[in-house]
């Protein structure tokens, strides 16, 4: 990794990778704002929570399904520009005229379109990484990527609570604007390639392709991208696996933040000292998956990862309940994130190993479609369960099905795959 880290024709690629430090760690402090806004208006509820979030995901269904068919046809870097400048102004109007309203209706919009921004956003960067990267360093890239969010979510953790408690969440929204606008000029200032060379058999090429999207529909390659993840195994496979790694967070997600505020008698001060460990063990967790990762094959990583995180989440539900600890609670953040970081990279680098150039933001946008999905349901399924369960309980629940599925996988699943990839061989 450190070679790669040095090579300086990488530079576009540590330009975007820049651009998600600085924009990832403003989503974390926006976060913060979003909760203590939610915790001053309605303090205690779980379920207003789960109904601003709920705003967040909506734009998957809306919006997903044709995001990946457009950013295909569109200039990547110009997309994520565009969305990154956009997604600042809509922030940047919540401290400056919407929320001195009472009603929380227009924040709720406007987090519905800064959202709906973001997913041309995601499977535009997704589909650029190979576009910066050869290859041998796609994993390693990928590592590095996954970096940023795990970095972007410790210091924008750690920092966001005391932000917030400063400056109010007022401040909160103004610095995740902010951090829009410089993302956006990180990513503006990777090149384009020049495409002024005249030549015919491009331009021939390009004239080709201009009639053939004419004639198709936009729903003829909404079915064409469905078709090619039904006939790739692998890809369904991490679907299956995404699912059910995003429904267990979106289960635990709103139940844990009112568990930790229960357990420690506090409302960001403790939450954000445990995210921030449980960023600290993401990040590890995928340095060393980026050094050894290729040593062991992705789908077992996946189910034992999958198993020992289901573990990780019961401990913590079971001893945090049973003795408040900071120290140790934070200890078990730190392990069960570990645990979890290899998993993402893992996914990513195989679909996009798998799927053609022309196909990645299709797949990477039904990806998103089908981990939204999970999380928004499983979401509101638990933050319903918490009006009739303690919330130690839904987690050690949800701990168990994750193991279930772990074991179920790592038992069932690799001879199927083992001989698929025999047969491909062939």
């Amino acid at each position: 990794m450190w070679k790669f880290i040095r090579n300086v024709d990488h530079i576009n690629f540590f330009r975007l990778w820049w651009a998600q430090l600085i924009s990832q760690f403003g989503d974390r402090v926006h976060q913060m704002a979003l909760i203590g806004l939610i915790a001053e208006r309605t303090p205690g509820s779980a379920w207003e929570l789960a109904k601003l979030l709920s705003f967040t995901i909506i734009p998957v269904f809306i919006i997903g399904p044709i995001a990946g068919v457009y950013v295909d046809r569109w200039d990547r870097r110009r997309t994520l520009f565009v969305c990154d400048f956009l997604r600042g102004l809509l922030v940047l109007s919540i401290p400056f005229v919407f929320i001195y309203r009472e009603s929380m209706l227009p924040i709720y919009v406007v987090v519905f379109f800064a959202f709906c921004l973001s997913r041309f956003y995601v499977p535009a960067k997704m589909s650029i990484v190979p576009d910066l990267v050869d290859d041998k360093n796609l994993l390693t890239a990928n590592s590095l990527l996954t970096t940023t969010g795990m970095l972007a979510f410790v210091l924008g953790c750690a920092m966001g609570g005391f932000l917030v408690d400063l400056f109010g969440a007022q401040g909160g929204f103004i610095i995740d604007s902010v951090t829009f606008f410089v993302s956006g000029l990180l990513v503006f200032s990777i090149p384009s390639p020049l495409k002024l060379t005249l030549n015919k058999a491009k331009i021939s090429r390009a004239g080709q392709e201009v009639i053939g999207i004419l004639k198709k529909s936009l729903m003829t390659e909404i079915r064409e991208g469905l078709q090619y993840l039904i006939a790739h195994k692998e890809i369904r496979f991490i679907i299956s696996m995404l699912f059910t790694l995003f429904a267990a967070a979106g289960a635990i997600y709103i139940v844990i933040i009112v568990f930790i505020q229960q357990s420690f008698q506090s409302v960001t001060k403790d939450l954000g000292i445990l995210a921030v460990l449980l960023g600290m063990g993401l990040f590890g967790g995928v340095l060393v998956h980026g050094r050894y990762g290729k040593e062991m094959a992705w789908y077992k990583t996946t189910f034992i990862c999958l198993i020992l995180g289901g573990w990780a989440l019961i401990l913590f539900a079971l001893i945090v309940h049973r003795y408040p600890n900071i120290i140790l609670a934070g200890l078990l953040s730190l392990l069960l994130g570990l645990i979890s970081g290899p998993i993402f990279i893992a996914a990513n680098t195989v679909a996009q190993q798998v799927c053609k150039e022309n196909m990645r933001g299709k797949v990477f946008s039904a990806l998103e479609v089908v981990i939204h999905f999970a999380f928004l349901a499983a979401m509101f399924v638990s933050s319903i369960l918490s009006e009739y369960f303690a919330s130690v309980w839904i987690l050690s629940g949800v701990g168990l099905t994750i193991t279930s599925v772990g074991l179920v996988g790592l038992i069932g699943f690799k001879e199927g795959l083992a001989t698929t990839t025999k047969k491909r061989h062939n």
